[in-house]
């Protein structure tokens, strides 16, 4: 769209003209723009040339508007008002808003998180779309690229300066197996664990993540050669407990699986070794082109606040 008539004009004449319509003075009208009285009567020659009118008139009441200049004041406010707003960026209302934003998060993970905030989104934002990728390779790709808006995902070794993280926590891992599992009432060592099967949840990006980049102790390694062997993998967290209850595989999970009693049924936490020094850690992502949207913020601060939430009843309920 070509609009020549725009390029001639300078935006901050159109508030000098509101002013000088509110006002009818020069003298008043260069106070409140905290200009002089020389500089107003310059802006007022300006916005004469732009309108080819004199757009006031000195009588003995002192200014009077010309006819073009009451048409200019019937539109001025709304004009002024959709400029400020495309200025300052619209206003969001979560109530109102009509969208969709797509999360990239793993089903072990959403199974905890994603019940209460998708809850939540019913109740303060019942249009908005909430759609969640469970299994997506290249995701800090993806959040650059716009196809996903939020990652929750294990750590990443490196991140670049376009990225928003927020460390959202982490833990050890357990060892689930079905009750009555031949391990059932011992402490199992590394090379009674490492005689049964694995069943393994898959886990994205999994050369990028921090956990398999740094130095590793002897026991970790282990664990992580017999993730490399033979087994079962799947990103169906519901098919892969389903699995664990019905064979001898043993599986390497978060401990706040254990919190869902769909998920927990039948299902037990092997004693771990000792050796097994490290923790998984949780990262909440998002892409820097999204910094200055009003939904993409609102949604994260959702997020941390879900996560806030959850954290407060798993130490309640461990007191």
């Amino acid at each position: 769209m070509e609009n020549t008539d725009l390029l001639k004009v300078d935006l901050n004449l159109l508030y000098s003209l509101q002013i000088l319509l509110e006002e009818r003075n020069v003298s008043r009208a260069a106070e409140r723009l905290f200009i002089t009285q020389p500089a107003m009567s310059k802006t007022l020659s300006r916005l004469r040339d732009v309108f080819d009118d004199p757009l006031f008139t000195r009588s003995s009441h002192g200014m009077q508007p010309t006819p073009r200049a009451l048409e200019l004041a019937e539109d001025l406010p709304a004009i002024l008002g959709d400029i400020q707003r495309l200025l300052s960026g619209p206003q969001f209302d979560p109530a109102s808003f009509r969208g969709e934003l797509t999360v990239a998060v793993s089903e072990y993970i959403g199974i905890w998180i994603l019940p209460r905030l998708v809850a939540r989104l019913q109740f303060l934002a019942p249009n908005i779309t909430l759609k969640s990728i469970t299994r997506v390779e290249n995701q800090l790709q993806h959040l650059a690229e716009g196809d996903l808006d939020i990652a929750i995902h294990i750590k990443h070794a490196h991140y670049g300066r376009d990225f928003i993280c927020h460390p959202i926590g982490g833990n050890r891992p357990v060892i689930l197996a079905r009750d009555g599992h031949p391990l059932t009432g011992q402490v199992p060592d590394w090379e009674q664990l490492l005689s049964y099967p694995l069943l393994r949840l898959y886990i994205a990006d999994q050369d990028e993540l921090e956990l398999f980049q740094n130095p590793r102790s002897e026991a970790l390694q282990l664990a992580e050669d017999a993730l490399a062997t033979g087994g079962f993998e799947t990103s169906h967290l519901l098919t892969a407990m389903e699995v664990l209850r019905n064979t001898d595989y043993l599986m390497p999970a978060p401990p706040f699986l254990l919190d869902n009693p769909t998920v927990a049924y039948k299902i037990q936490a092997l004693p771990v070794p000792e050796d097994l020094d490290y923790r998984v850690e949780y990262m909440l992502v998002r892409h820097k082109r999204s910094a200055n949207s009003a939904v993409h913020s609102w949604l994260w601060e959702q997020i941390l606040e879900v996560l806030a939430e959850l954290r407060a009843l798993s130490e309640s309920e461990a007191a």
